[in-house]
């Protein structure tokens, strides 16, 4: 599960100071808290509560309850069927697995050229076109 504070802070700054580092080469099983800043780049299971904000690196893997200020995943966001996310991301992916729980918004980073399709109209839209063509 993600959990965000109701009162968030700017976004994540790539030079923040982070009291609590999860290497690349490391591991972590348990509960982890913290009043400071965490960043997780390896394995970590369990829950994380931090006061600051989370970091989660592109090549982690956490399977844990995660409830800061900010939470940033790097690269893509799986939630698996008893995941639980509450708050607003920003992904390259997002993959949510049946049963799985996603409440917020989401956007996709990335350049991705412009849209080919137009947004879906309104029935009344399409109605009021229909009229116009017969006129």
């Amino acid at each position: 599960m993600f959990g965000f504070g109701k009162d968030r802070k700017e976004p994540l700054h790539p030079s923040a100071v982070f009291q609590d580092v999860v290497g690349t080469n490391s591991s972590f099983e348990g509960d982890l808290k913290s009043d400071g800043n965490v960043r997780i780049d390896g394995f970590f299971r369990g829950s994380i509560e931090s006061a600051g904000n989370v970091i989660i690196g592109e090549m982690a893997k956490v399977l844990a309850d995660v409830t800061a200020q900010n939470i940033s995943v790097s690269g893509a966001l799986k939630i698996l069927s008893a995941g639980r996310v509450w708050g607003d991301i920003s992904v390259a992916s997002l993959l949510i697995d049946e049963g799985g729980l996603f409440r917020g918004e989401s956007a996709m980073e990335g350049d991705y050229g412009p849209l080919l399709l137009d947004a879906p109209r309104g029935d009344q839209e399409v109605a009021e076109e229909s009229d116009r063509d017969e006129d």
